[in-house]
C-alpha cells in the first residue's frame, strides 16, 4: 500500500533517491499507475482539491452588528420606554439602532475568499501516464503515485518528486518568493533543505517556464505545500485594529459608567420621594443622552472617505478598518521584488574592451544610455547576448513586458539601448540549451559563429581565462553577472567550445530599486516606522537591495510559517504590523498582520483576497501615501470623538443634575436622540472631510498602548461638558423663571445645545491650535446650514412640535442661543491658547 497521510508528512521526499520514492509510492516511473490502482487510490484519498470554507450567513453578520455594549443599553432603554407607554420615544430609539446596524452591515467586508482562490490554483489540466499511456486529465484526478509529464507553460497540479529534468526551470515565486525561475535537477538533497532550495521537487500551483521533465506525485490536495498554506490561512485569525480595540475598551468603560449613573439617579430620586416610573424615565433619558449614538456611523463614514482618498493614491482598501490601522502602523515588513524593486531585470553594467560602461534606464523599456558611450566592443558583446537568447520584449497597453526568461529579456533590452536591431542578429541553425550542470547556453548561426552566454566562471573557463576580480566585485554589489563570448567555426558542444571561446565581455544586471520607493522608505523611517525586509529571495541579493534603502533588518529565504511567526512576534511586542506580499506563501502572514498589503499587478489572487489593502502600482511609495492618509483619518476620527463626547456627557449631566435638584428634566430622551443623530450626521461628519494637516509624517506613530483619549483630551471633554451643562441648564431655569412654558424652555435648551455644538465644531478643526493649519472645508459650511434648517423645522413645524415635545420661539430666545454659542467658542479657544503656552 502507498504511504498514508501521516506517513507522507514525515517523509522528506527530496532527501530520498528516485528508486526509493518510486517503491514507496508503489508505482512505475515509466508506465505509471494502472487504472485499477488509480481507482482504488482516488476512492481512498479523494479529489485533488483544497476544501473551501463557508463564510457566515448574512443573518449572522447582521445580528453581529448589534453585538456592542452601547447598543445593548439602547435596546434596554427602548424596551423600558415602550413598557412605560412612551411608544413614540421607544420607536425613535429602536430606529436609531436599526440605522446603525444597517450601515455597519452594508460596510462590512465580504466573507474571505482566500481559500477559494487557493482551490482555483489547482484547477488545471495535466499530462499523466497511466497503464503506459499518456493522457490529459484534470489535476483534480491526480493521486499519489501518478506519473506526471511536464513541459514549458504547464501549471503543476500536485507536489512532485522529479525523476527526470531536461533543462527544466520552474517559476516558484508565488510559493517561495524566489524572483527568478529555478533550475531543477533530480539529484538527492539533504533532508533539512529549505523549501526554496529543493531543486528536485516541483510544487502544486507553480509554473514550468522552460524545459521538460517527469515526476511522481507525492502529495495531493491538503497535503501539498499549497495545502499547508491553506491550513495556515484557515487557522490564522484576523486581528482587531488599534482603533477597534480602543473603541471596544472605551465602550465597555462608558457602558459601566452609564449604567452606574442611571442606577444612581433612580436610587437618589426614589429616596427623595419621587415616583419610580418617573425616575426610570429619567434614567432612560440619562442613558440615551450619554450614549454617542452617532459614533458607529461616523466612524464608518470617516473610514469610507479615507478609502476614497487612498484609492486616488493607488491603494485599494478591502476592509474598512484598515484605513485607520495604517495611521497607527509601527512596523512595515516589506517584500523585495516588485515592491521595493521594479520587478524588472535591468542591465546596469557592461564591461567590454577593458572599459566599464554604466547603462541607464529601468525595466524593459528599451530606452537608456551608455556611459561613456557605445563602443564597437559593447556592440559585439550585446549582439552575441541577443543572438544567444530565447527571450524578447513586447509593448502592450500596460507598457513593455518580457517574453520568456526575464534575465534573457534584459539582455535584449540592453542591446536595443545600444542601438542594435533584430535584423543584425544572424539566423540560428542550432542550439545547446542552458542547463544547471553546464551553466551556459550556446547557439550556432548561419555565419558559422557559436555565441556563448552563461555564468561568468564557466564562460571564463571555456575561454581559457582565470578568475575575474571584476566579476567578483559586481557580484558582491548584488548584481547577477553573466559572461558573453563567441567561437567562430567551433563545434557546438562543451568539448568543442573549451579553449576556443573569445570573451567579449561581462554583463551585470539586477532588479533595480524604485527611486520613489527609496524616498518613501526614508519618509517612513523619519516618521518613526521601522521598515524590515522579509523575502524568500537569496540572502546576498536581499542584503544588497536593503543597503540601497538603508534597511538594516533583512530576513531572507523566509518560509510561510516563518513570516507568520515574525508577524506574531512583532505583535506580541506591542507593534502594529503592516505586511506586504504577492505570493501564495504570503497569504497567512497577510491575514494575520494588522494590515496586510498585497500587490495588485504582480500579486496572486490568493494574496489579494487575504490582504486588507491592494496596491494598484505594486509600489512601496503607495504604502507611504496610504500611511499618510491613514494618519489623517485617525486625526479626523479623534476630532469627531472629541467633538461628540462633550455633548453626550453634558446631556447626561443635565439629566443627573435635574434629578439631584428634584427639578424637571431640561431635555427629554426623544429630544436627546434628535440632537445626537442630526448633529452627528450634519455637523460631526463634516470633520471627516477635513484636509490632512501638514507634518503628519514628521511625528512618530501613536503607541498601540496609548488610550483613545489622553489626559489632556479628557480634560478638554470635561471642560466643554461643563460649559454645555451650565449654558443649557442655566437657560432652561431662566426661561422657566421668566414665565415660559415647559415646552418653550426645553426647546431653548435644545437649541442652546445645538448652537454650542456648532461653535465647538469650529474649535475642533484643530485640537491644539487657535487657527487650523488645514485648508478650507466647504462641507462644514453646508453642515452648519443644514443643522440650522433642521432646528428651525424642529421648532416651528407643528407635527415636529408634537413628536418631539417642542414649541415655537420668539426672537429673544434666539439671541440668547447665539450669545451662548459665541461664548462657548471663545472660552474653548482661550483654553487651547492657555494649554499651548503652558506646554511652552
Amino acid at each position: 500500500m502507498p504511504l498514508t497521510t501521516a506517513e507522507r508528512e514525515e517523509v522528506a521526499h527530496h532527501g530520498l533517491p528516485v528508486p526509493e520514492v518510486v517503491v514507496l509510492a508503489e508505482t512505475d516511473q515509466d508506465t505509471g499507475l494502472s487504472s485499477a490502482q488509480w481507482r482504488r487510490r482516488f476512492a481512498d484519498v479523494g479529489p485533488n482539491e483544497l476544501p473551501a470554507r463557508r463564510g457566515r450567513s448574512w443573518v449572522v453578520r447582521l445580528l453581529l452588528q448589534l453585538h456592542h455594549p452601547l447598543i445593548y443599553v439602547l435596546l434596554v432603554s427602548a424596551t423600558v420606554t415602550a413598557a412605560l407607554g412612551e411608544v413614540v420615544d421607544a420607536s425613535v430609539v429602536f430606529g436609531v439602532v436599526v440605522v446603525n446596524a444597517v450601515i455597519g452591515f452594508v460596510q462590512e467586508a465580504r466573507a474571505e475568499r482566500a481559500l477559494d482562490a487557493l482551490v482555483a490554483m489547482v484547477r488545471t489540466e495535466v499530462t499523466v501516464v497511466r497503464d503506459g499511456v499518456t493522457a490529459r486529465v484534470p489535476s483534480s484526478e491526480l493521486v499519489p503515485g501518478d506519473v506526471v509529464l511536464l513541459d514549458a507553460g504547464d501549471q503543476i497540479g500536485a507536489d512532485l518528486r522529479l525523476v527526470v529534468a531536461r533543462e527544466l526551470r520552474v517559476d516558484e515565486s508565488a510559493l517561495t518568493g524566489e524572483s527568478v525561475p529555478v533550475a531543477k535537477n533530480p539529484v538527492v538533497l539533504p533532508p533539512d533543505t529549505a523549501l526554496a532550495d529543493r531543486t528536485n521537487m516541483a510544487y502544486s500551483g507553480t509554473l514550468v517556464t522552460s524545459g521538460g521533465g517527469r515526476g511522481v506525485v507525492v502529495a495531493t490536495a491538503a497535503e501539498t505545500e499549497i495545502g499547508r498554506v491553506h491550513r495556515l490561512v484557515g487557522s490564522t485569525a484576523g486581528v482587531q485594529t488599534p482603533l477597534t480595540r480602543k473603541l471596544a475598551r472605551f465602550s465597555q468603560v462608558l457602558t459601566f459608567v452609564i449604567i452606574g449613573l442611571a442606577a444612581f439617579s433612580v436610587v437618589v430620586g426614589v429616596l427623595r420621594g419621587e415616583p419610580l416610573p418617573e425616575m426610570v424615565t429619567a434614567a432612560v433619558a440619562l442613558a440615551v443622552g450619554a450614549i454617542p449614538e452617532g459614533l458607529p456611523a461616523a466612524v464608518t463614514v470617516t473610514l469610507a472617505i479615507g478609502v476614497a482618498r487612498m484609492a486616488r493614491r493607488n491603494a485599494i482598501i478591502r476592509r474598512l478598518p484598515a484605513v485607520e490601522t495604517l495611521g497607527s502602523t509601527t512596523v512595515i515588513c516589506t517584500d523585495k521584488t516588485g515592491t521595493l524593486t521594479a520587478n524588472a531585470m535591468t542591465v546596469n553594467v557592461v564591461l567590454a574592451g577593458g572599459v566599464r560602461h554604466d547603462v541607464s534606464g529601468i525595466g524593459y523599456r528599451p530606452e537608456g544610455e551608455f556611459a561613456p558611450g557605445v563602443t564597437p566592443a559593447v556592440r559585439s558583446c550585446l549582439l552575441a547576448a541577443w543572438a544567444c537568447n530565447d527571450a524578447g520584449i513586447v509593448e502592450d497597453e500596460n507598457g513593455w513586458a518580457p517574453v520568456g526568461d526575464p534575465t534573457e529579456a534584459a539582455l535584449v533590452v540592453a542591446a536595443r539601448k545600444a542601438g542594435l536591431d533584430a535584423s543584425e542578429v544572424p539566423a540560428r541553425v542550432d542550439a545547446l540549451p542552458f542547463s544547471s550542470e553546464r551553466m551556459f547556453m550556446a547557439t550556432k548561426h548561419v555565419n558559422d559563429v557559436v555565441y556563448v552566454k552563461g555564468a561568468a566562471e564557466r564562460v571564463l573557463e571555456l575561454a581559457g581565462l582565470g578568475h575575474s576580480e571584476e566579476a567578483d566585485r559586481l557580484a558582491a554589489a548584488g548584481l547577477r553577472v553573466l559572461a558573453v563570448g563567441r567561437a567562430p567555426g567551433a563545434e557546438l558542444s562543451e568539448d568543442g567550445l573549451r579553449g576556443n571561446v573569445e570573451l567579449l565581455g561581462l554583463v551585470a544586471m539586477h532588479d533595480p530599486a524604485r527611486p520613489e520607493a527609496v524616498e518613501a522608505v526614508r519618509a517612513c523611517q523619519a516618521a518613526g516606522i521601522e521598515v524590515k525586509m522579509i523575502t524568500g529571495d537569496h540572502p546576498a541579493t536581499a542584503r544588497a537591495i536593503a543597503a540601497e534603502f538603508g534597511i538594516e533588518d533583512v530576513r531572507a529565504r523566509v518560509a510561510p510559517e516563518e513570516k507568520l511567526r515574525l508577524v506574531e512576534q512583532f505583535q506580541a511586542d506591542g507593534q502594529v504590523v503592516a505586511m506586504t506580499g504577492d505570493g501564495v506563501n504570503d497569504a497567512p502572514a497577510l491575514r494575520r498582520a494588522d494590515i496586510g498589503v498585497a500587490m495588485g499587478r504582480g500579486g496572486t489572487e490568493v494574496a489579494k483576497q487575504a490582504a486588507d489593502m491592494v496596491l494598484t502600482d505594486d509600489n512601496f511609495s503607495s504604502i507611504r501615501a496610504a500611511v499618510e492618509e491613514g494618519r489623517a483619518v485617525f486625526d479626523n476620527l479623534r476630532k469627531f470623538i472629541i467633538w461628540t463626547l462633550p455633548t453626550n456627557m453634558a446631556e447626561g449631566l443635565v439629566i443627573l443634575t435635574a434629578i439631584l435638584l428634584g427639578a424637571a428634566l431640561p431635555i427629554l430622551p426623544v429630544q436627546i436622540l434628535w440632537i445626537n443623530m442630526t448633529t452627528a450626521v450634519a455637523l460631526g461628519l463634516t470633520l471627516a472631510f477635513e484636509p490632512r494637516e501638514p507634518g503628519v509624517m514628521s511625528r512618530p506613530p501613536l503607541a498601540p498602548s496609548l488610550p483613545l483619549l489622553t489626559r489632556s483630551l479628557v480634560g478638554r471633554i470635561v471642560f466643554v461638558s461643563a460649559i454645555l451643562l451650565a449654558c443649557s441648564f442655566g437657560v432652561f431655569r431662566w426661561q422657566l423663571s421668566s414665565g415660559a412654558s415647559l415646552e418653550v424652555a426645553r426647546t431653548v435648551a435644545v437649541n442652546v445645545f445645538v448652537g454650542a455644538q456648532i461653535a465647538y465644531l469650529v474649535n475642533c478643526r484643530s485640537l491644539d491650535r487657535i487657527r487650523p493649519r488645514t485648508g478650507p472645508n466647504r462641507w462644514l459650511l453646508v453642515g452648519v446650514a443644514l443643522t440650522i434648517g433642521l432646528q428651525l423645522l424642529l421648532t416651528y413645524l407643528p407635527f415636529m412640535n408634537e413628536l418631539f415635545h417642542t414649541a415655537p420661539l420668539g426672537w429673544q430666545p434666539w439671541l440668547v442661543v447665539f450669545m451662548m454659542s459665541v461664548m462657548a467658542y471663545v472660552v474653548v479657544e482661550l483654553d487651547k491658547w492657555r494649554r499651548r503656552r503652558w506646554r511652552g
